[in-house]
């Protein structure tokens, strides 16, 4: 989610997100600022150095700071680094495809918030991860519930007359998960619901 309406979600306004044949749903953009029970499940499973792709303004990689966990997150919009630094954690404007301190190193990559959508192909995504984490890493990611449909959709943001660029964003369900994740190199993955969340562990 690119762009001048998601630099704009940052601080609070309101967006949707519109698909091919019309239909827009809200972007849950208040989800990004406050942990919850998923959030701190999560959490709790970063014991070594992290990186928060997609970290948006920083929750996690902030309170992972906070608790002594060395987390770095990254994004593509500056508002989300800037907003990720004054809460108090580290934030760099990449690219997860691009150049990345620590590669090969990090013990724990997050993608929260559906982030495992990001560029509309979780398998090469995955793969991209698996080059980053350490032997014996993991990923940690929201997934979407079994019944769902796995799919890739093109989207774009809306607000009001307003629309950004349409980009490719993928949905892989609970019940999908271990195939893609299996596909990308990661041979053990685990799955449980919080909440009304579906959280994922790919090692």
């Amino acid at each position: 989610m690119i762009g001048q309406l998601y630099a704009e979600a940052l601080t609070g306004a309101p967006a949707q997100v519109e698909h091919l044949d019309g239909t827009t749903r809200p972007l849950e953009s208040a989800s990004w600022f406050h942990l919850d029970d998923a959030d701190e499940a999560l959490l709790g499973h970063c014991t070594g150095p992290t990186l928060d792709i997609g970290s948006g303004p920083g929750r996690l990689t902030a309170a992972l700071t906070r608790r002594g966990v060395y987390t770095l997150g990254i994004d593509i919009t500056p508002d989300a680094v800037a907003l990720t630094r004054e809460a108090g954690g580290r934030a760099l404007l990449r690219d997860v495809f691009g150049h990345l301190p620590g590669t090969g190193r990090w013990s724990t990559a997050l993608l929260a918030d559906g982030n495992i959508g990001i560029g509309g192909h979780p398998e090469n995504l995955l793969r991209r991860i698996r080059q980053l984490v350490r032997p014996g890493g993991a990923v940690l990611a929201d997934v979407a519930p079994p019944q769902t449909t796995s799919r890739i959709d093109l989207v774009r943001l809306r607000r009001g007359e307003r629309t950004g660029d349409w980009f490719a964003w993928a949905t892989v369900s609970a019940t999908d998960i271990a195939r893609v994740a299996h596909a990308a190199g990661f041979p053990s993955t685990r799955c449980r619901p919080i909440g009304d969340r579906w959280l994922a562990r790919l090692a």
